[in-house]
């Protein structure tokens, strides 16, 4: 599957009550999918604490589409929907799919960087900025433009 970034078993501890998958737990594999895509870029864990950046939510949506249970196999796909040209801010849209081939879930992220030292939003150094323009794109891709400040 084009652009998939995470694959594994859906284990016990990310079962709830009604014997599927948690919500939480979607939430954990897209991250870790994001985490995977970044890196496949060249924008590791390690490159990002050295300019002491990292990503941050604004926003996170989770469309439930068919269930997922104990023991399926789950692959997710990863796109930027959108983004600004620095990589500043951006969307990306998460799609997992159980072992069968049907999509299971859709979940869109949003979110920037933030500087780790200041505790504020941050812009990508250039380098770094030039890496997430390799991320892959959907295609449906749109690329935002800042809102003016009022």
């Amino acid at each position: 599957m084009e652009n998939a970034f995470y694959q594994g078993q859906v284990l016990w501890a990310q079962i709830d009550a009604n014997q599927h998958m948690r919500h939480s737990a979607y939430a954990d594999v897209c991250a870790q999918a994001r985490l995977n895509m970044l890196q496949s870029i060249g924008m590791k864990a390690t490159t990002l604490l050295e300019a002491k950046i990292g990503p941050v939510l604004f926003r996170e949506e989770l469309k439930y589409l068919r269930e997922v249970s104990l023991g399926d196999t789950i692959t997710v796909v990863c796109e930027v929907l959108s983004s600004r040209v620095d990589g500043s801010r951006w969307t990306i849209r998460h799609e997992i799919y159980r072992g069968d081939g049907v999509k299971a879930a859709v979940v869109i992220a949003d979110g920037s960087w933030i500087d780790m030292e200041k505790r504020k939003l941050a812009i990508l150094p250039t380098q770094i900025s030039d890496m997430f323009a390799h991320a892959p794109r959907s295609a449906d891709y749109a690329e935002e433009v800042p809102k003016a400040k009022e």
